[in-house]
């Protein structure tokens, strides 16, 4: 995998790569707005150039984008669910004058509404911004989620079904949180519960779909249904069991970007980007032979 971390973009989108590159990512996820607010003013030419040279000096694999936290698709109809429609419109027009490939969206929360009236909020949804949209190759890439209160997306088959009704599925990607999916019920502590997991995947998606991941340890235990995370192997999860995730060969080329608890000076983002490269294992050409 290709190794980052989430970056804070106070200042500017290009802010967060410099933070990224500073501290060594070869991946970046940021917001493209403030996450808590529902909508941002565009950015700056001045600064859409800064961010359009770090992009085009190569010292990033990939930059993404995650959606604000407001965002609510599952929700029932009223004000919540149209600003949401409308701030996730105006995200995807900024993801694409920033270049930003794809967005990670939460599914949504059908809020006590139930499941069938929450997916189909969601496709509906979907379907709307990417009507309004059409013109953006922007994609928004699915998140698994922990499942935490009325949350859609905890198992695979949520992710799937949203694929099979929307109307425009080129439109759409993967994001696989580990810790969401521990949270969630898969116990990844073996290399087992990763390959069901990623088996789940393959079977009602397809490996071609997943755009990312997102390395995270979770501070809640097995099958909680509470999202919280964990710094690398500071969890229920463990170090060792991000051992065969990181070095699972279909997943060669893809981000796989922290989001773990961190200080204003990102040094936590530096010890786990540490713990996950030291998991790495030297190619085979470079491996000594056994002694007979």
């Amino acid at each position: 995998m290709k190794f980052g971390a989430h970056m804070p973009a106070a200042g500017g989108p290009s802010k967060a790569l410099e933070r990224g590159i500073a501290i060594g990512c070869e991946v970046v996820q940021l917001f493209v707005k403030n996450n808590m607010q529902w909508f941002g003013k565009p950015h700056a030419p001045e600064e859409l150039a800064r961010h359009a040279n770090l992009l085009a000096s190569d010292r990033l694999a990939c930059v993404f984008g995650h959606t604000g936290y407001l965002i609510n698709l599952g929700a029932p109809e009223g004000e919540n669910r149209e600003k949401s429609i409308k701030s996730l419109i105006q995200e995807i027009h900024l993801a694409t004058t920033l270049g930003v490939p794809f967005l990670v969206l939460h599914p949504g929360a059908h809020l006590g509404a139930g499941e069938a009236a929450g997916m189909h909020q969601i496709v509906s949804g979907l379907d709307e911004v990417f009507r309004a949209t059409a013109d953006s190759p922007v994609r928004i890439a699915l998140e698994n989620t922990a499942g935490q209160g009325t949350c859609l997306g905890h198992e695979i088959r949520h992710l799937a079904e949203i694929y099979q009704r929307v109307k425009s599925p080129g439109r759409l990607g993967i994001c696989l949180d580990t810790a969401h999916f521990f949270e969630a019920g898969y116990d990844l502590r073996t290399p087992a519960g990763w390959d069901k997991g990623i088996g789940e995947v393959e079977s009602m998606i397809g490996l071609k779909e997943i755009l990312a991941f997102h390395l995270n340890d979770s501070k809640t235990p097995l099958g909680s249904r509470v999202d919280r995370h964990a710094g690398i192997g500071q969890g229920h999860i463990g170090l060792e069991a991000f051992r065969p995730i990181v070095n699972d060969p279909r997943f060669h080329d893809l981000p796989g970007c922290l989001e773990t608890p961190k200080s204003p000076d990102l040094h936590e983002d530096v010890e786990n980007l540490a713990l996950l490269r030291g998991l790495v294992a030297e190619p085979a050409r470079k491996r000594r032979p056994a002694r007979a």
